[in-house]
């Protein structure tokens, strides 16, 4: 039965409102705001739980120059009426992001269905197929639901060496890692790159994507969210720009749209155009792509490692959402909230990596305000 879940994150965001685990202003919980907003979404959060009462509406009376004596049946309901459609109006504005704390084949099918998608066509699955040696996503867990989609496993090569930097070696690592026996794998830039136009950037005009992209109709992004050495953290945004860039695109991104080294550039700028880049793909797809995150084997290095380090925090739960954003804040935000997550928010602030969300959000990529929402019984 899916429901609320209020109870459990209202804790995790008054303890974070509180002050337990420091962080910047411009934290995983900036979507709060400021203190004044801080303060102002711990009483939201409470209005919620507790319902207001007459000598509330008495007392915004009062404010008003009328007397409580004044206030009729009348004002009430005029009141509660005014409330109820400005919440209607918030909640249909505000993406859901479903949960699932069931990380196994039969909680990512729940937590795709959730969704209520119906993708058609050809539909591709973008994972990270991983280097060797790295916490990629087992095919135990993600094979039941890529075979009943009928996809096709998706990526790109490397731009930066490894065991994936050419299409040969590629399609090995795919297979050596499981995937080409639960579908058909298509490395997407073996023949090149394709152009998208980016909107609205700062950075970049162009995207470049591997060429076979146009040829699905429906994207599924399969993420496994972690750390990652320059972006702070990898989640769907990651997944939809430097995953589904081209080997020529990845440089082009990791430059800042410069040209130049793609070590060597803007370390805002490389974030800049990751939300740009996803924008691209986002917006070619018109709103054929829906997004999960697997939150588990959470260490502070990505798939692109071989050799990461050992993860030291819990397994979290699988997420899902049409907006990428809020998928990807409310993980972030889940990892603020938990007990053990001071290595992985060390590596997201140490590389600035929630401008990402921020540069997203600006451009409208998606929003960083969410609704969560338990599919567990």
């Amino acid at each position: 039965m899916k429901k609320k879940c209020l109870f459990p994150f209202i804790l995790a965001l008054l303890a974070v409102l509180s002050g337990c685990g420091q962080k910047p202003q411009d934290s995983a919980s900036e979507n709060l705001g400021t203190d004044e907003n801080r303060a102002e979404t711990v009483q939201e959060i409470q209005e919620e739980v507790i319902p207001g009462t007459e000598d509330n509406v008495a007392e915004a009376s009062r404010a008003e120059g009328q007397s409580a004596a004044e206030i009729t049946s009348e004002d009430m309901a005029a009141n509660d009426m005014a409330s109820a459609t400005e919440g209607q109006e918030q909640k249909a504005d505000t993406p859901v992001v479903y949960m699932t704390t069931d990380i196994s084949s039969q909680g990512l099918m729940n937590i795709y269905q959730a969704l209520s998608a119906s993708p058609s066509g050809k539909i591709a699955v973008k994972l990270s197929t991983g280097e060797p040696g790295s916490n990629y996503l087992r095919t135990d867990l993600i094979g039941e639901l890529v075979q009943s989609l009928e996809g096709t496993i998706v990526e790109c090569n490397t731009a930066y060496g490894g065991s994936r930097a050419n299409t040969a070696m590629h399609y090995q690592v795919a297979e050596e890692h499981g995937y080409t026996a639960i579908a058909d794998v298509d490395i997407m830039d073996e023949d090149g790159s394709m152009t998208l136009l980016v909107e609205g950037g700062d950075n970049l005009t162009e995207n470049y994507v591997g060429a076979h992209f146009a040829d699905y109709d429906y994207y599924v992004i399969l993420s496994h969210f972690k750390g990652h050495s320059m972006a702070g953290f990898g989640g769907a945004i990651k997944n939809i720009s430097i995953g589904i860039a081209s080997s020529e695109g990845k440089s082009h991104i990791h430059s800042g749209g410069t040209g130049g080294s793609m070590w060597g550039g803007s370390q805002d700028a490389f974030l800049e155009s990751m939300a740009e880049a996803g924008k691209s793909v986002a917006d070619y797809l018109n709103g054929n792509i829906l997004y999960i995150n697997v939150m588990n084997r959470l260490s502070v290095d990505c798939d692109c490692d071989g050799s990461p380090a050992e993860p030291d925090m819990h397994d979290i739960g699988i997420l899902a959402s049409y907006d990428p954003v809020a998928l990807d804040q409310a993980c972030v935000d889940l990892v603020y909230g938990a007990e053990d997550g001071q290595s992985m928010i060390e590596r997201i602030e140490s590389r600035n990596g929630l401008h990402t969300l921020e540069q997203a959000e600006k451009i409208g990529l998606g929003s960083r305000e969410y609704e969560l929402v338990s599919i567990d019984d």
